[in-house]
């Protein structure tokens, strides 16, 4: 696995945009709009009837309830059915927006995504001066409901792919396949497919008080039992129609199927919503069988965590032993540092967007005589410092003469020390560009890594300054 920092711009929508309709469950109306965000904002609900107009973020870790669709609760508050709007979001390739809404639940309009993504092909989009990260699949991760049988696992590919198997037990509907290979296909592949339910789960929820906002036009009813008189005249009832038929292919009427699979695409627009809720993009082919939003959902926690472990712990892959791409006679060519100021002793990697390097820590280091003598360690402001050092090569190669510039500080965030340093560790360093360098100022994240383990990280923010 490896959280990857790619060449990939983020984006948000251009301009708000609402759409208005009816919550499936609460049968109440509601105005859903969509705002632009800034970047490493992410995908954020917006509760604009609630005092303080509190945020649920689209997060995993968040989910309360899957009955009936995704549920989101955060101090009390919650979004309902959540998937379809983040199914649009992510496959229109929107990284960040937030979703304001005067409910707890976005309108049901249609059933699918097609009115979602409508709205956001209107918004356009616009891209941001952040780079994507990317959730780098190398093995295989699975998940299975023994309860249900419902499995789901993702594994190695080149992009964002799922495949969904449908078996319902039922005549009805059969066994049924969709794939997505390419999130770019969203849109005329899977975004209009609709919601489904057998006729025995109508009815539990009619008894329920469930489904208030339901009709035929926004769901695909299957027909997986006799339809008695009495039966019947409740769904007319319920539905507020003249009359209630079954169709030849065992739906009910007043509605026709897009595609003869469209239950197992619309299931792979709810596994794509529901992943949205790892919060970072997944390269890897997702397959899910039988799924339902409580695989789903559990399955991203389950990534989340990981991914959550390794952007901690994602030491980069470096052979000691190989030729560097810089020595430390190449580095003091560049860099303005000299002993015993210098801290890095090589650079193995060096892109448009990141720097990997390496300082050996011996005795000799000039700080151990007074910092501890009896016990040394090395000090954690110089930990950091050789963090931006090794930005400060990231930066400098940006310019044709870097040996005319000066690397200055300008802000520190985030800063955490997670276990100490001492004489005969080999420190990596790793620097990865946050926003892409403007006017000389680098906004990077840097992570330390002693012997392989995560021993400090910083947000750091510096500038490259001409000598005059």
């Amino acid at each position: 696995m490896g959280i990857v920092n790619t060449e990939i711009k983020q984006k948000t929508i251009e301009k708000p945009v609402s759409l208005t309709g009816v919550g499936l469950h609460t049968g109440k109306n509601v105005t859903l709009t969509f705002k632009p965000a800034p970047a490493n904002f992410g995908l954020v609900f917006k509760r604009i009837d609630l005092e303080g107009e509190p945020v649920i973020e689209a997060d995993a870790n968040y989910v309360t309830n899957t009955q009936r669709g995704t549920c989101l609760e955060k101090n009390g508050v919650v979004i309902q059915t959540s998937e379809h709007v983040l199914a649009a979001l992510v496959g229109l390739d929107i990284d960040n927006a937030i979703i304001e809404l005067n409910e707890s639940e976005p309108p049901i309009m249609d059933g699918s995504a097609k009115f979602f993504v409508a709205s956001l092909e209107k918004a356009g989009s616009v891209d941001l001066d952040a780079y994507r990260e990317e959730y780098v699949v190398n093995e295989i991760v699975s998940y299975k409901d023994e309860k249900s049988g419902s499995e789901i696992l993702v594994m190695p590919s080149t992009e964002y792919q799922i495949t969904t198997m449908v078996d319902f037990g039922t005549k009805v509907l059969g066994t049924q396949n969709a794939t997505l290979d390419h999130i770019s296909d969203f849109k005329k592949d899977i975004s209009d497919a609709r919601t489904f339910s057998f006729l025995h789960e109508i009815e539990m929820l009619l008894e329920h008080g469930l489904i208030k906002g339901g009709d035929l036009n926004n769901a695909i009813v299957y027909v997986d039992k006799a339809l008695s008189k009495e039966t019947m005249e409740k769904l007319r009832v319920a539905f507020k129609k003249d009359s209630i038929a079954v169709k030849p292919n065992g739906i009910l009427d007043n509605l026709t199927l897009h595609y003869p699979n469209e239950a197992a695409r619309h299931k792979l627009l709810d596994v794509l919503g529901d992943l949205a809720l790892v919060g970072t993009r997944i390269r890897g082919k997702v397959i899910a069988n039988k799924p339902g939003h409580f695989v789903n959902t559990e399955f991203a926690k389950k990534l989340s965590k990981l991914i959550k472990n390794e952007r901690r712990n994602n030491v980069p892959c470096i052979d000691l032993n190989q030729e560097p791409l810089m020595d430390v006679n190449q580095i003091m060519a560049m860099l303005p540092h000299r002993q015993p100021f210098l801290l890095i002793d090589k650079v193995f990697e060096l892109t448009d967007s990141h720097v990997v390097g390496m300082k050996n820590v011996t005795m000799n280091e000039s700080f151990f005589k007074g910092h501890f003598p009896g016990a040394p360690v090395m000090p954690g402001v110089l930990i950091v410092e050789a963090m931006a050092q090794t930005g400060g090569i990231l930066v400098l190669n940006t310019v044709p003469d870097p040996e005319n510039y000066l690397t200055f500080f300008m802000k520190m965030d985030n800063v955490k020390f997670k276990r100490k340093v001492v004489p005969g560790d080999t420190l990596i360093f790793k620097c990865s560009l946050i926003t892409p360098i403007r006017r000389g100022i680098c906004h990077m994240q840097g992570y330390a890594y002693a012997n392989g383990k995560l021993c400090a990280e910083a947000e750091l923010m510096a500038q490259i300054s001409k000598v005059k």
